[in-house]
């Protein structure tokens, strides 16, 4: 290993400088020292460096290599580090006798700044080569040892004139080499997209910024650049503080928002209004099956209420409030939930229209009619231009006879109907009604096991049953009378009803004294007496309890009845014992 210029202290050259290897130290080569005998330099074989990698050692034992030695052919070695960092002089090349060449023979290469490579791998620096040997008497800090220049004979100072060569120093005292100068448009690393939060540029901060020329080439020391920069940081960094600013006050409000609705939802008090409401009245229809929180939605949709959580809370706080029906109700508007409630409670509230069990249909079109607002007759005619259209099952008006379609199938119910509403709504409704609960039986299957013709004349035949019996505990025996007498074993009545319910239906009456000489001489189909066998439709709208004893009559043998109080009715089985009932009701009306 060499040294250049070494002077009282050593300054080692450790592989850990990190200029080590960079090409500006490690090619240069010391000249041999003068001798003591006789001027030749002495050659030392050092101990080869530690390898790294493929890198070979490139030493030479025990002298030179005479090809080594061939410094002017042909090989110039460019020094374009050096160019650009001294001022951009061009390299001098020498040849022959007259001063350093550096050969390119023997596989041996040359980096930038002179560095010898030798078989692929690093000279250790071992080798002198001839040229390099300073003449005895010499001056030892002339590189060229006396010998005169390639071109015109003068021998050059490229160490001692100030626009020489500055000399190699040693890898401790080199200084870093200095950037390339930045066009305006150039931006550099500093000037370029900042980071949105980092704040980079600030030159606050570095008060030695200005005196540090690399750093005024890196764009931080120029006052056009230094005050931009710095003016679109603080701007930068002021918008960035507003937008985290106004992030963090979005997500406190919402949090604080939703959190408040939270808990004014599971633990706040629901909002309502105060006493028994204004003078002004609103009718609100509730569905059948409406929760509470339905009815609630209701009524706050009218103005009743003034939200759904306090109806709800009011009736779960009211010990009837579950027995709230479906219907329409008469209601004053912002009322309280308690008093709304209470009021639905009261019958006199319930703006609805009730069809009892066994009514016929002339009576409920008469009773829409009125619930409605309209003239006699309307919902009638309604009827019977649009009955196909309300939702009657297939099997329904299988009769040309039947006087009405709809009748039998305005189930029994209340139903909401205020005015405005039209009177096909209402009547659809009723439908509807009658369509579910008879879904609930197998009317065809209980048709076919109870000899009937059709899942109508069941209907019929509870029709007869609610008609014709005064308590229902007389269903069950007089729908076992109906089927009874339909039986073609029966020879008392040869398969006739004759049913005085029957006849008033067809006459639109209800009378109990009818002569036997006007209803068994009427020809009409409904009349019992006169036609064998069921009527061609139902004669009113029967109810639940009707329908299941007709689908499950009585199995006694029950042909007659009679009423003679007009609060029981008596069944028999003979015509005998029909007979002597029939002799103590006469002997009774007589005496009233």
């Amino acid at each position: 290993m060499t040294e250049y210029g070494r002077g009282p202290g050593s300054e080692p050259w450790h592989p850990e400088d990190p200029l080590y290897g960079d090409g500006g130290w490690g090619g240069q080569e010391a000249h041999a020292a003068q001798s003591p005998y006789g001027g030749q330099p002495q050659h030392y074989p050092e101990q080869p460096q530690q390898q790294y990698g493929d890198w070979g050692t490139g030493q030479q034992p025990g002298g030179y290599d005479q090809s080594q030695q061939q410094y002017a052919q042909g090989q110039q070695q460019h020094y374009v580090q050096e160019q650009q960092q001294y001022g951009g002089q061009p390299p001098q090349q020498y040849n022959g006798q007259g001063g350093q060449g550096y050969p390119d023979q023997g596989g041996q290469q040359y980096d930038q700044n002179g560095q010898q490579y030798h078989n692929g791998g690093w000279d250790t620096g071992q080798q002198y080569q001839q040229q390099h040997q300073v003449p005895y008497g010499g001056d030892p800090n002339d590189p060229y040892g006396g010998q005169p220049a390639a071109y015109g004979g003068q021998q050059p100072d490229y160490y001692g004139t100030p626009d020489a060569y500055p000399p190699p120093e040693p890898p401790s005292r080199r200084r870093a080499e200095p950037e390339p100068q930045r066009t305006d448009w150039d931006p550099g690393p500093d000037q370029g997209e900042h980071a949105f939060f980092a704040g980079a540029g600030d030159d606050d901060d570095d008060p030695d910024t200005d005196d540090d020329p690399q750093s005024r080439r890196r764009g931080k020391g120029g006052k056009g650049s230094k005050g931009k920069s710095k003016g679109e940081t603080k701007r930068r960094s002021g918008c960035a503080c507003l937008v985290v600013t106004l992030v963090f006050t979005s997500v406190i409000g919402g949090v604080g928002y939703f959190g408040y609705q939270f808990y004014q939802s599971r633990f706040g008090t629901a909002p309502d209004f105060a006493g028994d409401g204004t003078g002004e009245q609103v009718t609100v229809v509730i569905p059948k099956g409406a929760f509470g929180s339905v009815i609630g939605q209701k009524l706050k949709a009218a103005g009743v209420v003034k939200s759904v959580d306090a109806f709800v809370a009011a009736q779960s706080q009211n010990s009837n409030g579950d027995k709230i029906q479906s219907g329409s109700y008469l209601l004053k508007k912002e009322m309280s939930a308690e008093s709304a409630v209470a009021l639905m409670l009261d019958p006199k509230s319930q703006n609805n229209l009730v069809v009892r069990e066994g009514q016929r249909n002339v009576t409920v079109y008469e009773a829409i009619d009125k619930q409605l607002g309209l003239s006699k007759g309307s919902t009638k005619k309604v009827a019977e231009k649009k009955y196909k259209s309300l939702g009657l099952p297939n099997w329904a008006d299988d009769n040309s006879d039947i006087k009405d379609p709809l009748e039998g199938f305005l189930y029994p119910a209340t139903y909401p109907a205020a005015k405005g509403m039209k009177p096909e709504a209402v009547l659809k409704d009723m439908v509807s009604q009658a369509k579910r609960e008879y879904a609930k039986y197998d009317l065809e299957a209980k048709a076919e096991e109870l000899d009937l013709e059709s899942p109508l004349q069941v209907i019929t035949v509870a029709s007869l049953v609610q008609a014709e019996g005064i308590t229902h505990d007389d269903f069950k025996k007089m729908a076992a009378v109906v089927y009874n007498r339909l039986k073609s074993t029966n020879d008392v009545t040869n398969q006739k009803l004759e049913f005085d319910s029957t006849y008033n239906y067809l006459k639109g009456q209800s009378k109990i004294d009818i002569s036997v000489a006007e209803i068994r001489n009427y020809d009409d189909p409904y009349n019992t007496y006169f036609y064998k066998g069921l009527p061609p439709g139902p004669i009113g709208n029967p109810g639940n309890d009707a329908l299941k004893a007709a689908v499950n009559p009585d199995g006694g043998a029950w042909m007659f009845f009679i009423s003679i109080d007009g609060k029981k009715t008596d069944f028999t089985k003979t015509l005998p014992e029909h007979e002597k009932l029939v002799q103590k009701f006469n002997e009774r009306r007589n005496k009233d």
